[in-house]
């Protein structure tokens, strides 16, 4: 939250401690941003495009995550990243 900008290849990533549905905002986001959710096994189940300063949508994934992780908007378009492909070298 009151990010200005974020470098190209630089996000957020998230960890939870079990598997569910997290919702997330973009109350004072000041960037757009996209959000892709991971299940267990590394496998990306969503892509989102998250709207700067959004304080009514809540993005979900369409089945639990353990983790999450925004980057710039489209940056996961731009590289071919997709839901189906797999993360390597998250925590688990």
């Amino acid at each position: 939250m009151y990010r200005q900008s974020l470098a190209r290849d630089s996000g957020m990533l998230f960890v939870f401690e079990v598997e569910d549905t997290y919702r997330f905002w973009m109350k004072n986001t000041y960037i757009p941003l996209s959000i892709a959710y991971v299940d267990r096994a590394g496998v990306i189940s969503d892509v989102l495009e998250m709207a700067p300063l959004d304080t009514t949508t809540r993005y979900a994934p369409s089945r639990p995550a353990l983790y999450a992780l925004e980057m710039n908007s489209n940056w996961f378009t731009a590289d071919g990243i997709k839901p189906g492909d797999t993360v390597k070298g998250i925590p688990r």
